[in-house]
């Protein structure tokens, strides 16, 4: 079950959530020995974990994020790891002159330094099929009347393993509807019907985290193929009612 907190935790709330989650996270990483020869950086902020760093196979690297997102209080791990000695692919749609790394390629409709491709998030993204390993869709969705063909692009280009990034002012929070370009509100439960009721055919996805901490909602999604088993419903409880 979902415990959704009415208010936003105060900046030095989450100041102090960060250190224990640190303080949990360098316990854990000391104790598990599947851990500790894995050269992965993990860095909190704001409740969020930023992974970076290096593993040899793409099984290490979904160990790591798994144990990091079952610490209580993580609202999203975002990751930026290397593989098998490849540097991962990350584009940041919608990023305007921000990007949430230096050295992501950056997507907007309107040009602006730090922009490397002009494209519609509306329309198809000018990326080949399996040519990308994280995509960072920050507030983004709620200037969208219909996301889901920005969704769906972002499945067909991720690479297997890929992890879509999502972070949207929730519903019920002043932020969501203070901005007048912002045309959709969003909540947990909108990613649970994004995950597991749409209609047979369209793309799947799996959720690997989803949390909303008062003011935020924050997804984490990785692209189900059409025979991959469907999310059990243990692990759709722990994000969703």
């Amino acid at each position: 079950m979902v415990a959704i907190g009415q208010a936003a935790p105060s900046a030095e709330r989450l100041r102090v959530i960060d250190e224990f989650l640190a303080e949990a996270w360098a316990d854990l990483a000391r104790h598990d020995d599947r851990l500790r020869p894995l050269a992965v950086e993990v860095r909190f902020d704001r409740g969020v974990a930023h992974l970076t760093g290096e593993v040899k196979e793409a099984a290490e690297l979904r160990l790591v994020r798994d144990l990091v997102g079952r610490l209580a209080g993580v609202l999203g791990v975002w990751c930026r790891v290397g593989v098998g000695g490849q540097a991962p692919v990350v584009v940041d749609l919608g990023c305007g002159g921000t990007k949430q790394w230096p050295g992501n390629l950056g997507l907007d409709i309107y040009p602006a330094p730090g922009v490397d491709a002009v494209a519609d998030l509306s329309g198809s993204l000018p990326l080949a099929d399996d040519s990308v390993d994280v995509f960072f869709a920050v507030h983004i969705l709620e200037h969208l009347i219909d996301f889901l063909p920005l969704l769906d692009e972002c499945h067909r280009v991720l690479r297997p393993g890929g992890v879509l990034h999502v972070m949207s002012p929730w519903w019920r929070h002043v932020n969501a509807v203070a901005d007048p370009t912002h045309v959709r509100l969003l909540d947990v439960q909108t990613f649970k019907g994004i995950c597991g009721q749409r209609p047979p055919g369209t793309p799947r996805w799996y959720p690997l985290h989803i949390s909303c901490d008062g003011a935020s909602i924050f997804a984490d999604l990785t692209p189900l193929g059409p025979d991959d088993p469907s999310p059990t419903r243990a692990h759709l409880a722990r994000f969703f009612d």
